[in-house]
């Protein structure tokens, strides 16, 4: 029987960060909640998970000290995966938040959703899939995801988009830079769909 795949969720004590880690157990990670930097060093796969607003997320991601365990964490090349708010801090910056400095892992902005759509999208929508993204794998090119935003990323290179979804206008919501899977989208609420995507995630970490 082969090891699990570790997998470090990033601890920065904002929102329900234990539900990403339950989902990556029950998908067969060894997965742990930890703000600890030897413990995310010595990991197969690392997670930043996020709710709520940019700034306070990452104001709270630096008194944690965790923001260069997580720069170094996604330059090892290991997988790295960002969620929600999590997705949003690897940009460069926030319209939310415009004195905020983010993660800069995926270079560009993270702007509103168009006032003319309700604000939050708070529903199931059906992901376009735009890149072969291993990801994805299984997923056909339309699945469904769950979503609580008001925000979407829009990166500096367009390649770097690996899923969109409509909601009045295109939505940029699944990334793709290298190592580094981000998803605007809450693969841990998204039933059979997204725990998929998570098993896809750690079966990349355990090979």
């Amino acid at each position: 029987m082969s090891e699990r795949a570790r997998v470090a969720v990033l601890d920065y004590g904002i929102g329900n960060l234990r539900s990403a880690q339950k989902a990556l157990q029950r998908v067969g990670a060894d997965a742990v909640l930890t703000s600890d930097a030897s413990v995310v060093e010595n990991a197969d796969a690392v997670v930043l998970p996020g709710v709520g607003a940019f700034g306070a997320c990452m104001s709270a991601l630096r008194e944690a000290g965790l923001e260069t365990v997580a720069h170094k964490a996604a330059a090892s090349g290991v997988p790295f995966l960002g969620i929600c708010v999590g997705m949003q801090m690897l940009f460069d910056s926030s319209e939310e938040d415009p004195d905020a400095q983010g993660l800069g892992i995926i270079p560009g902005t993270v702007k509103w959703i168009s006032d003319e759509m309700p604000r939050p999208q708070m529903q199931w929508n059906q992901l376009h899939v735009v890149s072969a993204d291993p990801m994805f794998a299984g997923l056909g090119p339309t699945p469904w995801m769950y979503f609580v935003h008001s925000f979407h990323g829009v990166p500096s290179d367009s390649s770097h988009v690996a899923a969109t979804v409509s909601y009045g206008d295109t939505l940029n919501v699944a990334f793709r830079n290298k190592n580094v899977f981000a998803t605007q989208f809450h693969p841990e609420k998204s039933a059979t769909a997204g725990l998929a995507l998570l098993a896809n995630f750690v079966a990349s970490a355990a090979s």
